[in-house]
Parts: structure tokens; sequence; C-alpha cells
């Protein structure tokens, strides 16, 4: 009964329904931005919804996992810090601030503030008084805190570009182009060991990093991270790998360190600041690299460069992608979105592309596009 209670928790923690509704709303403007733009939505409005904790349970499971199994303790003021935080992130939608490792910060730096002043905060459930400053309880914090930045990074890798959506500028020649916006939102649901009585009574061997108590418990606890990223001068499938790569590279480090922080305490300090400059960093390095040079999706003399393509449409079906260059037409040249549609009525029972991919390599496709139903054919393109 304790057991269930703990994990009841994660339904009353108000982080989960503000990321749930948050996750709502970053579909709703997204899909408002792509019919200003484009007249069409790209992909449902609810898809960042769905993918809201979807994309990320697996890791959830591990983690738990892990970190209970480790016995990795942090004190339940800093959980309560970290909704705090989250919360504010979300009610602000600034994600440029929404890496874990940001977070975790924040969430030390709060806990601490308002036990040194004595401030507290009485929520009707718990009360919030932070935390007294130790290397016992930051030390898991830095862990747990490394381990999500990894998770972070392999989240970029995998979901950031298919996220991206497509906004017309104009180019350096006064020409539009398009840059593609990535704003996502996770939530994973992560069991965490906090000071308490359950484990005490069920598994008192259980292996833990104690804070100075000597009972403890499990929790249910939802972790929110976000992200946003811009890429123009890179397409996204080719920008956001890297992203990910580098950022996964910064979670191994505070592990790394954080582990050292067992035989030297300050080294956890030194991790959880690190991991904070170290984020920025790969931030600030990724943003002004995409902000310099020509745009990856501009119009192009030798074709009609795609900007996007609809889900489940004849062009998805027929494996066209962002950034590729659709140079023939059943045969006939095409230099602008009306000749493609023209020429696509010269035989639309059997529509033969002739497409330029990424790599200046030179591939067919065919398809059936019904007379004067040329909007099926499902691409936004770019003139």
């Amino acid at each position: 009964m304790d057991l269930m209670l703990a994990i009841g928790k994660f339904f009353v923690n108000p982080v989960l329904y503000i990321a749930l509704l948050a996750a709502v709303l970053l579909g709703y403007y997204r899909v408002k931005k792509e019919r200003k733009i484009f007249r069409i939505r790209i992909v449902y409005g609810l898809t960042e919804f769905k993918r809201l904790i979807k994309d990320g349970w697996l890791y959830a499971l591990v983690l738990s996992v892990l970190f209970a199994g480790i016995g990795l303790v942090v004190p339940l003021d800093w959980l309560i810090a970290l909704s705090i935080v989250s919360i504010l992130l979300m009610v602000t939608t600034f994600y440029q601030a929404g890496s874990f490792i940001y977070l975790a910060t924040a969430a030390v730096g709060l806990s601490w503030l308002f036990y040194a002043n004595e401030w507290t905060l009485n929520f009707g459930l718990v009360k919030f008084e932070g935390t007294e400053f130790s290397y016992q309880w930051l030390i898991p914090v830095v862990l747990i805190a490394g381990a999500l930045v990894f998770v972070e990074g392999k989240m970029i890798d995998k979901a950031a570009a298919q996220a991206g959506s497509p906004r017309l500028h104009k180019s350096g020649r006064g020409l539009k182009a398009a840059a593609y916006i990535s704003k996502r939102l996770w939530l994973l649901p992560i069991l965490l060991v906090v000071p308490g009585s359950l484990l005490d009574s069920y598994a008192p061997y259980w292996p833990q990093l104690p804070i100075g108590e000597s009972n403890f418990s499990l929790i249910l606890f939802p972790v929110v991270f976000g992200f946003i990223g811009r890429s123009q001068r890179t397409l996204p499938v080719y920008l956001y790998p890297l992203v990910g790569k580098a950022v996964t590279t910064l979670g191994i480090s505070i592990i790394v360190v954080g582990l050292g922080a067992l035989i030297w305490h300050p080294l956890a300090a030194v991790a959880l600041v690190g991991g904070v400059i170290g984020r920025m960093a790969i931030a600030v390095h990724f943003a002004l690299k995409e902000r310099s040079g020509n745009y990856a999706v501009t119009p192009q003399p030798q074709g009609v460069m795609i900007v996007d393509v609809l889900p489940g449409s004849p062009a998805d079906k027929m494996g066209l992608l962002r950034g590729e260059v659709i140079r023939k037409v059943n045969g006939i040249a095409i230099s602008n979105e009306s000749e493609l549609y023209e020429a696509i009525q010269v035989n639309a029972a059997h529509c033969r592309l002739e497409v330029l991919d990424h790599n200046l390599e030179v591939r067919l496709r065919q398809h059936v596009i019904f007379r004067h139903d040329h909007h099926r054919l499902g691409l936004l393109v770019v003139n």
C-alpha cells in the first residue's frame, strides 16, 4: 500500500499536468504558424502531446532501475525545487533553458537559497523550506543530472530533426528561403529514492548514498526537459545528430566528474557548473554556426527545392525529402511551383520526377497523381 502511495505521488504533482498542457500548446502554436505561412499544417496538432512520454518511456524505465538499484538518494526539497523551476520553464515557454542540467542546477540554488534565508512555501500537501548544502546529496544529484543530459542528447538526435517546422525568411539576396524551428518537450517518469520509511521497511539492505537519514522511500517523479533549435545553414537531418552527439558527450563527462566526486567531494560542484557552461557553449556554438552563411533551402536555378513533405502524401510515398530539388516532371524541366503542377498534368497517371538529392545525385521517382488534384502531391516548395 505504501509503495502504491509513493508511486501515486506522480499523479498529484502539478508538473505532470502542466507538461501535458504545454505539449498541447506547443502543437497548437506550431500548427497556427504553419497555416499562416503555408495555409496547411504539416503534422497534426497533437503530435507533441503524443510524443511527450512516448519518445522517452524506455529511457525512463532504464534510468528508474539504475537510480533506484544504485541507491542514489536525493532530498525531497530538491525535488520540490525542481518542480518549481520546471513549472516556470513551461509557463514562460523559455525552452532555451530547457536542458536538465540547467533545471537541476537551478533547483540546487533555489533549495539552498530558501534554507539559507529560512524562507518557507506551504503548498498544502508539502512544505518547501530548502535543504542545507551537502556534498552527500549533491553527488547523487550530479550523477542523475549527467545521466539525464546523456538521454537529452539521445532524444535530440532521435526527434529534433523530425520536429523541425519550416519558416520562410528572406535570404541575403532578397529571395525566399526556409529555416526550421525544432521545439520539443519531454516527460520521463523516473523512480527516485528519497528520505522516508518505505525502503527501510521492505528492503533494509538496499544500497544507497546516504544524506544523513536512516530511512528511505521511493517516489515516481515527472522529470521534464525541453529543447529548441533553429537550422538554416544545415538541414535538420544533418544538424541535430551533431547537436545530440555533443550533448551526450557532455552528459558522459558530467557523470565521470561526478564519480570522481566520490573521492574528492568538490568535484560535484565542478561537474554541475561545468555542465551548465558546457551546455551553454554547445547551444551558442551551433546557433552562431547556423546563423552564418547561406540558407540550405532557397530557390535553385536547376529546379524547385522542397521545403517539406506532408506525411502520407504521394510525395512522402515517393520518398521525397526536405532540401531535395525536383529538376524535371514527366521529362519537362521546371523552375518554379507553377511549372511543377503544369508538368504534372502532362501525364498525371504516371507522374515521373527527376530529383537531385542531398548528395547532388539524380534519382527517379514515380507515382499516380489524379488529374486536377494538385494538392495531393503533398509538397511545400520555395520559389
